[in-house]
């Protein structure tokens, strides 16, 4: 029970935000010592082959099976998937029971070139658009105009709309939209997961890398399809690995996950 009116209505105007935006910017979430550790990670996952591998693991419909790492098993990453800052945030949002579903890592180049307008929300089996899955995006480096910046398009999450509805836009500019592209190191944007956003590419004028991760949260009270052929696995060295420090029951629960099925 918090005992600071003044919080009671903070957390109650971020809530309220996040709802109608669908998007909630959290400056300097991740403390530099947790970056200095995280960016040789990233490095290492990129360079050693190791995204690639997890790509083809979920890509190759013929044999099934879990890559050789898995980001979550980075020691890091690992730390940075369960945050205590990054948990309290997430339980005023949406509640205390959530569940862990995917966590990506990657490296943008200079010049690599935007991602189209698009929404990550997976499908529930209940069909309830009231429970709510997020993003939480990790910008290692920060945003400036030398790397890509992010675009959001407010309260296009309470459409009825597949992920792929406005791809065909590429990363022009919509009306009402809103770029993020001026954030310190270890910024995190929360999004839900059902908002329309686009990676906007940076004119190729700088040899600097953009430092990307995101993890993925739904709430509980349904069962939600896996990102991952091997999730169950995925699940498994979770709680093997204890990241749930104690606090978290439901986070790496299986029960809250449908069975996993091939998508387009």
């Amino acid at each position: 029970m918090w005992s600071d009116p003044g919080e009671v209505v903070a957390v109650d105007a971020r809530r309220e935000e996040f709802t109608r935006s669908g998007y909630l910017v959290l400056p300097e979430m991740v403390p530099r010592a947790l970056i200095d550790r995280l960016v040789p990670e990233v490095d290492r996952w990129v360079d050693d082959g190791l995204r690639a591998r997890s790509i083809a693991c979920c890509t190759d419909t013929v044999q099934v099976s879990a890559p050789p790492v898995m980001e979550l098993e980075l020691p890091a990453h690992g730390a940075l998937l369960t945050h205590p800052p990054l948990m309290d945030v997430l339980a005023q949002l949406i509640g205390s029971s959530f569940v862990f579903h995917h966590l990506h890592s990657d490296r943008h180049d200079a010049g690599r070139g935007g991602k189209p307008w698009h929404h990550d929300r997976e499908p529930n089996a209940s069909a309830d658009p009231s429970l709510t899955m997020v993003h939480a995006l990790h910008y290692l480096g920060g945003l400036d105009e030398t790397v890509d910046s992010l675009v959001v398009l407010p309260g296009s999450h309470h459409e009825s709309a597949s992920k792929d509805s406005r791809t065909h836009l590429g990363t022009s500019e919509l009306p009402d939209e809103i770029i993020i592209d001026r954030l310190p190191p270890g910024s995190t944007v929360l999004i839900n997961s059902g908002l329309f956003h686009a990676r906007r590419p940076a004119p190729p004028v700088s040899d600097r890398f953009r430092y990307f991760v995101d993890a993925s949260y739904c709430q509980t009270g349904t069962q939600w399809r896996p990102a991952k052929p091997y999730w169950r696995h995925m699940l498994s060295r979770a709680r093997s690995l204890g990241l749930d420090g104690g606090r978290w029951p439901e986070l790496f629960a299986e029960r809250h996950f449908t069975e996993y099925t091939q998508t387009a």
